[in-house]
C-alpha cells in the first residue's frame, strides 16, 4: 500500500507544475506550438492532480489538516483543466467596452 505522504507529495507536485505553467502561459503564447504544448501539460497535470486528490481522500489522508478539502479541490482541478484547454486568443468574449478606447471616442468627436 502506498503511504499517504507520497500521495500528498504527488498532489503538491502536480498542483505546483500547473500553477507555475499558468503563471507563464502568456510567455509561451508567443509561439503557437509552445502554447499548445503548455496547454496540454497544464491539462494533464491538473487531471493528474484531481486523480491524486481523490486518491488521497480515499487513502484517508488530509490536505492542510482537513480530510474534507481534497474532494472539492479535485473538482476545481477538473474545471481548471477544462478551462486550460480553451483557446480564446483574439476573440472578444466579454463584449464590453474596451478600457483603452473609452477616452479615444471622446477625443475623436
Amino acid at each position: 500500500m502506498v503511504e499517504v505522504e507520497f500521495i500528498s507529495m504527488l498532489v503538491q507536485t502536480f498542483c505546483g507544475i500547473s500553477a507555475i505553467l499558468f503563471m507563464f502561459v502568456a510567455t509561451f503564447s508567443r509561439s503557437e506550438k509552445a502554447e499548445l504544448l503548455v496547454q496540454n501539460i497544464i491539462f494533464t497535470s491538473l487531471l493528474l492532480a484531481a486523480a491524486s486528490l481523490w486518491w488521497l481522500s480515499l487513502a484517508g489522508g488530509s490536505l492542510w489538516g482537513s480530510n474534507y478539502v481534497p474532494r472539492p479541490l479535485s473538482i476545481v482541478c477538473i474545471v481548471l483543466a477544462i478551462a486550460a484547454r480553451m483557446n480564446i486568443k483574439g476573440k472578444n468574449v466579454s463584449f464590453g467596452a474596451n478600457p483603452h478606447s473609452i477616452g479615444r471616442h471622446v477625443e475623436e468627436e
